[in-house]
């Protein structure tokens, strides 16, 4: 006998990648950043530690790091909803929008973790392929839903849509639109000054990738007032902490130093994507700190298994057998992969 509701029974749940705790593994699965924050964010969190009361709560609207983020990206703070993550903001998008039955679209393949929300909330899921060119099908713009979401760049496959294709999808939908910029500080332009134009916009934002801040969990969302006055209704009152509040603030100081690292990353995945190409696989163009490598048809779960033997992990996915996703980590972290691969392609290959 469960007491749980019978589509959470039936569901399999969302599978983060694995998170080793050991330190032995070059890891390039769960899309990190290889370099260090700001120092000023370590700065920051030492003197935290000796100096704040940690029997307060922190700010519930993260106050602060609101006014920090409005200077930095030029919107008000009441435009400005901050979470645990960009994962709450989305889990709040998805529970303040949509109920049993309402409709919810995305396109495919794209992060499971939306189909994991959807179900939450008994939603109607439409998992929409994209044109084979990775652009977006006309079905999915015209669709009438509740809520569409759309991750830009794409996980996993690192492609992109440009403002154009989002203000297009924007000017033909009139549910809420969701735009994931979890990657975006890896790509050549954003959604974000279209928001001004469009109430029903809604941009995600995260310091997990781009600020090599994964460990401190701070998404930002981007709306107009009257909705991130609504959104706020379904937060924790107090979902972030005080040090990573303070972390935040201490990370947009420096954003200079996040941008040379993106771009260290930038050159890193140019560098990497040549040099699979040159070992036979297609490599996906990628606008993200990661990119997907194919083989159409070959199940690529050998690799995965004999890379991880070596103490490298990748992310191999059940449902795209023929695609590995693979982070983009330092340049070292890189070559070592390329060589292992090529020094031991036809052994791994045998057994695919």
């Amino acid at each position: 006998m469960s007491y749980f509701r019978p589509h959470l029974d039936a569901m399999k749940g969302y599978q983060p990648g694995e998170q080793p705790q050991d330190g032995q593994y070059i890891k390039l699965n769960t899309n990190e950043n290889p370099y260090s924050p700001s120092s000023l964010v370590i700065e920051t969190l030492v003197n935290g530690i000796n100096h704040h009361r940690l029997s307060l709560y922190p700010s519930p609207l993260c106050d602060e790091l609101r006014e920090k983020v409005s200077d930095v990206y030029g919107y008000p703070p009441d435009w400005i909803l901050i979470g645990n993550g960009s994962d709450e903001l989305l889990n709040i998008v998805f529970r303040a929008f949509l109920g049993k039955g309402d409709r919810v679209f995305y396109p495919y393949p794209t992060y499971t973790l939306y189909r994991t929300l959807a179900i939450f909330q008994e939603a109607d899921y439409h998992e929409v392929p994209f044109n084979a060119d990775h652009s977006l099908p006309e079905s999915f713009i015209t669709e009438t839903a509740r809520l569409k979401v759309v991750c830009n760049p794409n996980s996993p496959t690192g492609t992109f849509l440009s403002t154009d294709t989002i203000e297009f999808l924007l000017k033909n939908s009139s549910c809420p639109v969701a735009i994931d910029e979890a990657y975006v500080d890896f790509a050549y332009e954003n959604a974000l000054p279209l928001l001004q134009r469009y109430r029903h916009l809604m941009v995600l934002r995260t310091f997990s990738k781009s600020f090599s801040l994964a460990g401190m969990r701070i998404g930002i969302l981007f709306a107009h007032p009257e909705v991130v006055q609504g959104l706020t209704k379904l937060k924790d009152s107090y979902n972030v902490s005080w040090f990573s509040q303070k972390a935040a603030v201490a990370a947009l100081q420096d954003v200079h130093h996040m941008r040379e690292n993106a771009e260290r990353i930038k050159q890193t995945r140019k560098k990497f994507s040549e040099a699979m190409e040159g070992l036979g696989y297609e490599v996906l163009p990628s606008q993200a700190n990661f990119v997907m490598v194919k083989k159409p048809g070959v199940n690529l779960e050998s690799v995965y298994q004999y890379l991880k033997q070596q103490k490298i992990l990748i992310r191999f996915f059940l449902e795209w057998p023929d695609s590995l996703r693979i982070s983009i980590g330092t340049e070292s972290d890189m070559h070592t992969l390329v060589q292992v691969l090529k020094k031991n392609q036809k052994d791994i290959m045998n057994h695919v």
